[in-house]
């Protein structure tokens, strides 16, 4: 696919994944609409620790839970993400509203409890963004392959052509990807939550070595929407000119 009038052509969507309580399992999508906050009903729910009144960081997530990603949320109406009750299934195979204080006794027995924003809980930015060369790059790196799932990203970009990390130099630049415009703002800095293994919670924590080594601790980028809009998997990626 060459470029377009608007930009230059640089990839292709190849996954989508969306969060509905921050730090369970992802959602995977086919295609979503994108709002100035985010993908629609992305992080709207988190747990927050007991102690959140003396922290800077109050979020239960999978620092404290490494196996907190094998609870899995969905949508009633996965296309009204943000009018629809959100349910969770726990690894025990029972369903609970998220609501539910018994799935916080669950999550965290002694003080843990559920808030709702329906601007998102997120840590920096509202979207996140992750190519799969850079994920396979760092795979090599580790000696074993890895699953992007790890990342949490809400975008997987394949680029075009094989370079690896290309999604940095994009940093400071628009994406336009389907009816979306995203404004990528700064590199995406890990921490210890990618170490763990998205299917069986274990930790491999070469991973992150790795990313601090060789990656000034970075990998994949943040983002902004300029301009909401829907987008699927299979969107063309086109970067646009510099102002």
């Amino acid at each position: 696919m060459g470029d377009s009038p608007g930009g230059r052509h640089v990839g292709r969507v190849a996954g989508i994944r969306r969060y509905p309580v921050k730090s369970m399992a992802a959602e995977p999508l086919d295609e979503v609409e994108v709002t100035w906050h985010g993908l629609a009903g992305d992080r709207r729910w988190a747990f927050v620790r007991g102690d959140s009144a003396r922290s800077g960081f109050p979020w239960f997530t999978l620092r404290e839970r490494a196996d907190m990603r094998l609870f899995r949320p969905s949508f009633a109406d996965p296309a009204q993400p943000d009018k629809s009750p959100t349910f969770v299934e726990a690894p025990s195979g029972e369903t609970f509203d998220v609501a539910d204080p018994r799935l916080g006794d669950e999550l965290g027995p002694g003080g843990v409890r559920v808030i709702k924003q329906d601007r998102g809980v997120f840590d920096t930015f509202p979207l996140s963004l992750i190519t799969t060369q850079s994920v396979a790059r760092l795979g090599e790196a580790v000696g074993a392959p890895l699953d992007a799932e790890r990342f949490r990203p809400n975008l997987l970009i394949e680029a075009a052509g094989e370079e690896p990390f290309l999604e940095d130099s994009w940093v400071g630049r628009t994406l336009r990807i389907g009816g979306m415009r995203m404004r990528v703002d700064e590199r995406d800095a890990r921490c210890v939550v990618i170490t763990i293994d998205p299917e069986t919670a274990g930790r491999n924590p070469a991973i992150l070595r790795a990313v601090a080594r060789d990656r000034e601790g970075c990998l994949g980028v943040y983002g902004t929407p300029v301009e909401p809009g829907r987008i699927a998997v299979g969107d063309p990626v086109f970067l646009e000119p510099s102002a």
